[in-house]
């Protein structure tokens, strides 16, 4: 169970709330939190998902965010962190994205999985993760941050919800049984020119560990892994800066492809 939110994590949740609803972006909110309580990000994190899934937003599953280890390194932690997907964050392939939908949007290539099963278990298993997924898709995740210049510590974007903003799944499910996703190499294009690759193995040493380390993580907040969810698994390959009009398009061997468009405004 979580402890009751203090005044200064009502503040951050706020704070953060009015950036993201008005698109102007705020300062960092590890001035009201302690510089690395992770608790005290998360209760804020789940202060507006709470607040988000009243005004009838819907939780359709999870992010991963901090998978590589050099990204771990510059923020100071030793973990990945988690945030929430709703419904309206979904994209569908083909549909062009606002460019001002995301504030400072970067984009990153992933694996995703699509849940059949709960894993609400006590310390969920690699089996038991195994049997629980229905398919892996190729996802392109828009990363967003609602603090200015992307000025983040880890507090920052625990709270800010892992620094979410939409994501687009391509749309030809394959079961794990027909992919090595630890070796299952990612191109990121942008107009036909390579901006960004990378492979499974970048993701904590493999998506299915760091999908293994979410199961786990959530049974712990209280929160499990349930069917239907969607699981963003985290980078494969450096994130790249989004620019008004950009077109991007993504190959994961073994996966296929997922394409994401953008408007000029």
């Amino acid at each position: 169970m979580q402890s009751q939110a203090t005044d200064a994590e009502l503040r951050a949740a706020l704070q953060l709330r009015q950036a993201h609803q008005s698109g102007q972006p705020c300062a960092p909110v590890r001035t009201l939190l302690a510089d690395s309580d992770l608790d005290s990000a998360y209760r804020v994190q789940q202060l507006n998902s709470q607040y988000w899934q009243e005004q009838g937003r819907r939780l359709v599953g999870r992010k991963i965010g901090l998978t590589s280890k050099v990204v771990q390194t510059q923020l100071g932690v030793d973990q990945p962190d988690f945030g929430a997907l709703f419904a309206d964050m979904a994209i569908a392939e083909g549909e062009e994205i606002p460019f001002a939908a995301v504030l400072q949007p970067k984009i990153e290539a992933e694996v995703a999985l699509v849940l059949e099963q709960d894993l609400a278990m006590e310390q969920p298993t690699l089996a038991d993760l195994l049997r629980a997924t229905a398919f892996a898709l190729p996802a392109l995740e828009v990363v967003g941050s609602r603090v200015a210049n992307w000025d983040i510590r880890i507090v920052d974007t625990v709270a800010d919800n892992a620094s979410s903003g939409l994501y687009v799944l391509g749309g030809k499910p394959t079961l794990l049984s027909q992919v090595d996703l630890k070796l299952c190499g990612m191109t990121l294009s942008r107009r036909g020119e390579p901006v960004s690759t990378g492979a499974g193995v970048a993701c904590l040493g493999h998506p299915l560990s760091a999908a293994l380390w979410l199961a786990k993580t959530m049974v712990r907040h209280g929160q499990p892994l349930r069917a239907g969810d969607t699981i963003l698994t985290g980078a494969l390959g450096p994130m790249v800066p989004v620019q008004a009009g950009d077109v991007f398009d993504c190959e994961i061997s073994g996966l296929g492809s997922v394409r994401a468009s953008f408007g000029t405004n």
